[in-house]
């Protein structure tokens, strides 16, 4: 099966302010030997995998690392994805994909194509694929990219807080500007314009909000009140209301940017895994 995306596209040097921060995540990496599941680092479609393995594993989840598309690293999820392993039963492969500037788009969207690819041709269990912020963004338009292809989509997408609308339309980008810790106005306008590099914001591969939605497969939705990009969830599962899809939208009521990921010792957080894992159960069975 092949998806068919746009040409790769040159890009450019990390600035010195990205440059440190990412240097900074890298420094907050936890020991991956005390994390409580078995890990292994892989190629899969020829690109840097992070494989966190459950006992009894029923599925499969691709996830995709937020970011902004300019940062981040597999590695630096490692506690989270241990927290979706053992509240899914899903073996977590968490793609070391390309990052902007280095790599504008389709860059990242190449590497996960690759990395789905080869996951859908050797698995028999249900294959979801997710991602927070900028990879529940990427994520989507790997779908949007499946359906125009005439390529089988994942069984079920998994969203947390996801960039679906790089045109930076959504009226919470403004009103919610000053109670989003995370990813204010500031940082978003920064990230796309990193991504972008002159790419029509409004292509369906780059704000899957505006894609067509028709054949999408169920998919879930957790957002926070207090987030910048509540308007894309909340949009995008109108979207697929209307087009008869099945989706879940769970708002957590007072909450940040992939609060579960953020603030695990919340009860909301709890909460949020919670539903993510009777999502997961629900659609693991396929008719």
């Amino acid at each position: 099966m092949t998806i068919a995306l746009p040409p790769r596209r040159p890009g450019r040097p990390a600035p010195d302010v990205l440059a440190a921060k990412r240097a900074a995540l890298t420094r907050l990496r936890p020991d991956l030997a005390t994390i409580g599941l078995p890990v292994d680092e892989v190629d899969v479609g020829g690109v840097g995998c992070f494989v966190v393995f459950p006992p009894d594993s029923a599925g499969e989840l691709l996830y995709f690392h937020g970011g902004g598309y300019r940062m981040g690293e597999p590695a630096s999820w490692a506690l989270f994805a241990v927290r979706l392993a053992n509240a899914t039963r899903c073996r977590i492969t968490i793609p070391d994909y390309s990052l902007a500037p280095e790599s504008p788009f389709p860059g990242a969207l190449h590497d996960a194509a690759a990395v789905y690819t080869e996951l859908r041709a050797r698995s028999n269990s249900p294959l979801f694929v997710g991602g927070d912020s900028a990879g529940g963004g990427l994520a989507a338009a790997l779908t949007v990219a499946c359906l125009a292809s005439g390529v089988e989509p994942p069984d079920a997408l998994v969203l947390l807080s996801p960039w679906l609308d790089l045109t930076l339309q959504g009226e919470t980008h403004t009103s919610r500007a000053g109670t989003d810790a995370f990813f204010p106005p500031s940082s978003s306008v920064e990230a796309a314009e990193m991504f972008l590099q002159g790419f029509d914001p409004s292509h369906p591969l780059v704000s899957p909000l505006l894609a067509d939605v028709r054949s999408f497969p169920p998919t879930l939705l957790l957002v926070g009140t207090e987030e910048t990009l509540l308007a894309d969830s909340l949009q995008f599962a109108a979207r697929l209301a209307g087009e008869r899809v099945s989706v879940t939208l769970h708002v957590g009521a007072g909450m940040q940017h992939v609060w579960p990921m953020m603030s695990p010792e919340l009860a909301e957080s709890v909460a949020a895994l919670s539903v993510l894992a009777a999502f997961v159960e629900i659609h693991s069975h396929k008719p």
